[in-house]
């Protein structure tokens, strides 16, 4: 390749895969963007980041820092959703170059006539952009360099950090260099920040009947009570009656049955319909419309797959795998089989009207009951690309509209539906236990390239995962499993009330629940308080007072003298707040332990006093040395301390 600029950029980050995919950002936030810059020979090198939103004409720019051995660093805010562009662009800075240079012979005392006439031509050159008092320095600066008598005067004007300011404003970017264009997609806070509720809507009624739209109403006041800002329900459109699953799973239904919500579709209706013993869609709006009242948003479902007997079978065959026998492939994962399901069929030849008519599905959620949030069934299991196509397309005309991946897969594969733009990612979270097994896991989400794009969602338990650690049924555990999935992520759920109420029974050997909830109706009392419910509703209080919690990748982990207690501190962009956690992950036992506070990232020296309140319980605590004696209780077994200094 020809190219006559002698500048090398390197290294651009941060990107994805070459600029194949965008980076993540909600409004409001931060692009640190770092670069190798440098040039042959030892000339003066100047750089820049270049940025613009999509509808803007005008790019902006911030100059870039270097930071040592050629690395160079600047930062630009986005502030509007959409997608931003950024790109460096670097030159040799002759005007820069011709000062530093004149400046290291006057001092070897040289006679430098022929520079400052040089150094004329650089100052006429940017005349016509500098402003009025600019333009004035530069006339005299001109007159001093060009007149032989006025060299005394030139001097040090040649050597002044006015000029030195003009010039660095002002360059001529002869030759410049430019990186390849990458972009950033900017999404609303919640796309970053969510606290999420699931309940079952036909488990809703209060009178130990089938639930509807108006029970969900009802206990609206009791979910924006615990401090939950978005209410999942798993899929509410009619159930399948052919093939129909019963309890725990049964191959057969019993009379009376009521069949999986993810079974989709009857003579009732398909995606686009409500089950009716629910209610109708306009009861659906009602309880959205209530919902949003209370600060409340509501996520559906979007389960791509269909019940034996949803209207799509009938109407558009082709969008269905059919077997020699002439049967129809119904859903399997082997070794667990799901007859009551049948998988969308993507390599149909019909594939575009296909695409078509599922994107039509979320629109029609999103334009006529104003859903703004998608939890995704199963995303890995569909095309990488089709989700690619549909969430750009759903955003084109709702940018608002954020989609949370249901996919407990392979990292790979759930990496690459967070690149396709997935808005955050259910995680691993659920597994992890351990101190190390939390600190690795941890880290791996904040300190690799996974923090510019994968953003988790911690769940401690869903309808179809009981975690062994849950099993035991044991408060302190559900206690200390939920203060770590609310501080260690900014988005947390749980699916309830199962997980307050510390359901515990499981089928044997297996994560699942015993008589799920999602081949039957249950008849919860609603009404039940307790513990856990309390200080569920007092951490996502404080989740929503703190903005170092509303961010997951400020953290850093502190050491302990103890394997069983977890300690970490967090702190928002401009540390304006700070926050420490700490954390007894034994369920039996009280621990005892030294937690040593960090110091350099705090910006305080040994022996200075600060001021740690614990949010949770109020008490407070004056800490003025490094290391700090800490007690839990398995009955409160954590602290959430506000750090005052």
């Amino acid at each position: 390749m020809q190219n006559q600029t002698r500048i090398i950029i390197e290294n651009v980050q941060p990107q994805l895969d070459g600029g194949a995919f965008f980076i993540k950002r909600i409004v409001g936030e931060k692009v640190i963007v770092t670069a190798n810059v440098f040039a042959d020979g030892h000339d003066v090198v100047a750089t820049c980041v270049k940025f613009k939103h999509e509808k803007d004409k005008k790019w902006q720019e911030v100059r870039m820092t270097e930071m040592g051995n050629d690395e160079w660093t600047a930062t630009f805010k986005v502030e509007k959703q959409g997608h931003y562009s950024y790109f460096v662009e670097a030159w040799v800075d002759y005007a820069l170059n011709w000062q530093h240079g004149t400046e290291r012979k006057i001092q070897d005392n040289q006679h430098v006539k022929s520079e400052l006439l040089e150094g004329a031509e650089y100052c006429q050159a940017i005349l016509k952009e500098a402003s009025k008092e600019e333009k004035a320095y530069l006339t005299k600066a001109i007159k001093a360099f060009q007149d032989e008598k006025l060299y005394n005067d030139a001097i040090p004007i040649a050597l002044s950090a006015e000029l030195h300011h003009i010039f660095y404003n002002y360059p001529t970017r002869t030759l410049a260099n430019t990186s390849a264009e990458l972009k950033v997609y900017v999404d609303r806070k919640k796309a970053l920040f969510s606290t999420w509720y699931e309940f079952f809507p036909r488990s809703a009624s209060q009178e130990g009947k089938h639930g509807t739209f108006k029970d969900c109403e009802k206990l609206l006041p009791r979910v924006a009570a615990m401090g939950f800002d978005t209410l999942y329900f798993p899929p509410i459109h009619p159930i399948g009656e052919v093939n129909r699953k019963g309890k725990n799973n049964a191959t057969n239904a019993q009379k009376g049955d009521v069949g999986s919500p993810w079974g989709i579709g009857s003579k009732h209706g398909g995606h686009k319909a409500t089950h009716p013993e629910l209610g109708t869609i306009d009861d659906f709006k009602s309880l959205v419309k209530e919902a949003k009242k209370l600060g409340i948003e509501v996520a559906m479902d979007y389960a791509l797959q269909a019940a034996p007997d949803h209207p799509y079978v009938n109407h558009f065959p082709q969008w269905f795998k059919w077997r020699p026998d002439g049967t129809v492939q119904y859903a399997e994962n082997p070794p667990k089989k799901y007859q009551d399901i049948q998988p969308i069929y993507f390599e149909s030849g019909d594939w575009k009207n296909l695409w078509k008519e599922l994107l039509e599905v979320a629109l029609f959620w999103v334009e006529e009951c104003d859903i703004k949030v998608f939890r995704v069934d199963n995303p890995h299991t569909k095309p990488f690309y089709f989700w690619g196509w549909l969430i750009a397309e759903v955003k084109k005309k709702h940018p608002d509209v954020l989609f949370l991946a249901e996919a407990f897969t392979r990292p790979k594969i759930m990496h690459e539906l967070a690149k396709q733009g997935f808005t955050q990612s259910y995680t691993y979270f659920t597994w992890r236990n351990t101190k190390a097994e939390l600190i690795e896991y941890l880290t791996e989400l904040t300190k690799t390239e996974q923090k510019e794009f994968f953003r988790p969602n911690f769940w401690p338990n869903t309808p179809d995962i009981l975690p062994y650690a849950l099993q035991s049924g044991m408060e302190s555990v559900y206690l200390h499993k939920y203060f770590l999935a609310a501080t260690l992520s900014s988005s947390v759920g749980i699916y309830g009330p199962a997980y307050e109420y510390m359901v515990s029974a499981a089928m044997p050997g297996k994560e699942e629940y015993f008589n799920s909830e999602k081949y039957e109706v249950y008849h919860w009392d609603w009404k039940v308080q307790n513990k856990l419910i309390t200080l569920i509703t007092r951490l996502n209080k404080i989740r929503h007072e703190q903005p170092s919690l509303q961010q997951t990748n400020n953290i850093q982990f502190c050491n302990t003298d103890n394997e069983q207690v977890i300690a970490y501190y967090k702190f928002d962009d401009d540390r304006t707040d700070e926050t420490l956690m700490i954390c007894n992950i034994d369920p039996y036992y009280p621990k005892q332990t030294w937690v040593q506070l960090p110091l350099q990232s705090l910006g305080i020296q040994p022996g200075q006093t600060i001021n740690v309140v614990d949010l949770i319980t109020g008490n407070s605590y004056y800490w003025d040395k490094e290391w700090n004696f800490v007690e839990l209780q398995p009955a409160l077994p954590f602290h959430l301390f506000k750090i005052f200094k």
